[in-house]
């Protein structure tokens, strides 16, 4: 007996329905292979290693790592590395826009994630470290951010605790004398370097249509249409160039002159480098001066600054959803794949 099914008020042949399904399903697997396609050309998987790792070593690595989370190393003993450039969890999320050094005073700009930081064209917002060698070295010596004691004082607090005799020996064997600036440097950057993410759109780039969701593959399609690669592209979305901000739609905040500090150029005035996406739903407050506090507010000034575009709040939350799909896997936060208010939209269309 042939098993019919209605449709419609119509009977439609169970052996068409399934064809039906079928084909529909081919045209979602087109759908997703041509987003791919499009998003691979402005975008890339994250490399396994960031450049320069191929000369580190776990030695290296490991007293990096414990420099990292040391507050001897700033003047009061009050501050590390970690105090401003946490390494986000969902127990350990930022929570505060505006950070204090070892002197007590505001540090002027927002402090960047670590995450992934070796694979960007510079190191801080201005670019002014070349590489995360010299990015560890001059907070250390910055007198409103770590305030480091005279060296020969930071040295002699190192060298009194056995464990850092230990490390030094062994991350620079043969060394004379292994405690140096230059060597702690050396280890905080390798240990940076081992700050490599991984997340589901690099999944998704690679091959697996399963990766996002339906929800974060429109906010994928719509993050492109939208034109925010034109900046934030390549494999970290961004951090590969310097971009004035307040491109097309000045910025209210004009106090900070951005890489025209460094280059003395006024064509670079309030240009900062782009911002890499990666990690961005775990990484706020945004901008160089913490002016969103949260990634909603970020993605809706964005347009309209650099993109002379007012994005609705539907369109803000479905950028957002696709966002927290660049959340490494092991620290993304919980969300559902779809927002709220993007169900209702939608929801609100097909009653139409």
């Amino acid at each position: 007996m042939n098993h019919l099914y209605p449709t419609r008020g119509k009977i439609l042949p169970l052996a068409g329905l399934l064809a039906a399904l079928f084909t529909a399903h081919a045209f979602a697997a087109d759908d997703t292979a041509a987003l791919r396609a499009r998003a691979l050309e402005h975008f890339e998987p994250l490399p396994d290693k960031m450049p320069g790792a191929e000369h580190d070593t776990p030695a290296l690595a490991k007293l990096g790592k414990k420099l990292y989370f040391d507050k001897r190393l700033s003047a009061d003993k009050t501050i590390s590395c970690f105090s401003c450039h946490k390494l986000n969890s969902q127990a350990n999320p930022y929570s505060s826009p505006t950070l204090v050094g070892a002197s007590g005073k505001p540090i002027e700009r927002s402090s960047p994630t670590v995450l992934n930081a070796g694979f960007h064209v510079a190191q801080f917002w201005d670019g002014r470290a070349a590489d995360l060698e010299a990015q560890a070295k001059l907070p250390l010596m910055n007198p409103d951010e770590m305030g480091m004691p005279p060296e020969a004082e930071l040295i002699r607090r190192l060298r009194a605790k056995w464990l850092y005799r230990y490390r030094f020996e062994k991350a620079f064997p043969g060394a004379a004398d292994p405690f140096t600036v230059d060597n702690m440097a050396k280890a905080i950057a390798t240990y940076e370097r081992t700050l490599v993410t991984h997340d589901r759109f690099d999944e998704f780039l690679k091959g697996s249509d399963g990766a996002l969701s339906k929800g974060e593959r429109a906010g994928l399609k719509l993050f492109l249409d939208t034109g925010c690669a034109q900046c934030h592209d390549g494999a970290g979305l961004g951090g590969g160039a310097f971009q004035r901000m307040g491109f097309v739609n000045a910025y209210a905040n004009t106090n900070d002159g951005g890489r025209a500090r460094i280059t003395h150029d006024d064509a670079d005035r309030f240009k900062f480098k782009v911002p890499s996406l990666r990690n961005v739903a775990l990484t706020a407050p945004y901008f160089h001066d913490s002016g969103a506090t949260t990634l909603s507010s970020a993605i809706r000034q964005m347009a309209w600054l650099q993109l002379d575009k007012k994005l609705s709040p539907v369109e803000v939350e479905s950028i957002e959803t696709f966002l927290h799909a660049l959340s490494d896997k092991k620290l993304a936060v919980l969300r559902s794949p779809t927002p709220a208010g993007v169900l209702a939209a939608q929801a609100g269309r097909r009653r139409k």
